[in-house]
């Protein structure tokens, strides 16, 4: 069943309408009826199934059947901040990253990016970005849409570090030697209501200069596994292993 996400807060015994995209996909692409039905997410992550009761020229009204039950986001609040990559390398795990539960994308300049956005492509491509989420959140039945912050500079990621209980940095440096206990321990110290920010690189990696200011706000390195993952993996493994720690074995 489709999933909308409406940007208000619920309400009871409100009617609820569709307009805009929404309507146009409801409509033109899914070519929905009156008496069917989908999901309705809100701004406060409640998330109802509504009923079509009428549809207008340039709106879909519909009413409450139920509120969904089954919870569909991570216990913790991750986001992900990774290096500005080449092509759409980034694009791609912002559509994945939704999928597997990421609360928040980062993009920032890295030393080693080879990619250089001014703000007038910054702006572009945050809409972009927007859209990607959007689709990939309302695909994987989500009950939020993730937040898209794609920075100009290193610095204003830096000014970000402290609004997190826990910054953790994938380092290739960390699996080269073997080490596999950080991410571990890191995910067992997390209790709820804390914010997390695990940092990757781009191609070119995390230079010693940027390690060592992470590290200055406390940072952990951690290694993610005994192998060289891509830039665009690397943010994968390490939700799907926050996933099968927070959501599997519990």
């Amino acid at each position: 069943m489709q999933r909308y996400f409406i940007n208000e807060e619920y309400e009871d015994h409100q009617l609820f309408v569709l307009s805009g995209d929404d309507f146009h996909h409801a409509s033109h692409v899914m070519r929905m009826k009156i008496g069917d039905q989908c999901f309705l997410t809100f701004s406060n992550e409640v998330a109802i199934v509504a009923e079509i009761t009428g549809i207008l020229e340039n709106q879909i009204e519909l009413k409450e059947i139920q509120k969904e039950t089954a919870q569909k986001e991570m216990p913790y609040s991750v986001s992900i901040a990774c290096g500005y990559t080449k092509g759409d390398k980034l694009e791609w795990v912002a559509q994945k990253a939704t999928e597997l539960g990421m609360s928040e994308l980062i993009g920032f300049p890295s030393k080693t990016s080879v990619v250089k956005w001014d703000e007038k492509k910054l702006g572009k491509k945050n809409q972009r970005f927007e859209k990607i989420v959007k689709e990939a959140a309302e695909q994987s039945h989500r009950q939020k849409i993730p937040k898209i912050q794609l920075l100009s500079s290193f610095k204003q990621l830096e000014t970000q570090l402290k609004q997190y209980d826990h910054v953790l940095i994938a380092y290739e440096e960390s699996a080269k030697i073997g080490e596999t206990k950080s991410l571990v321990k890191s995910l067992q110290m997390i209790v709820p209501g804390e914010k997390i920010l695990i940092i990757f690189g781009p191609e070119g990696g995390i230079t010693p200069e940027e390690i060592s200011l992470f590290e200055s706000y406390q940072g952990v390195l951690c290694g993610l596994g005994p192998r060289i993952l891509r830039a665009e993996t690397a943010p994968l493994y390490a939700l799907s292993a926050m996933s099968y720690q927070w959501e599997l074995l519990n």
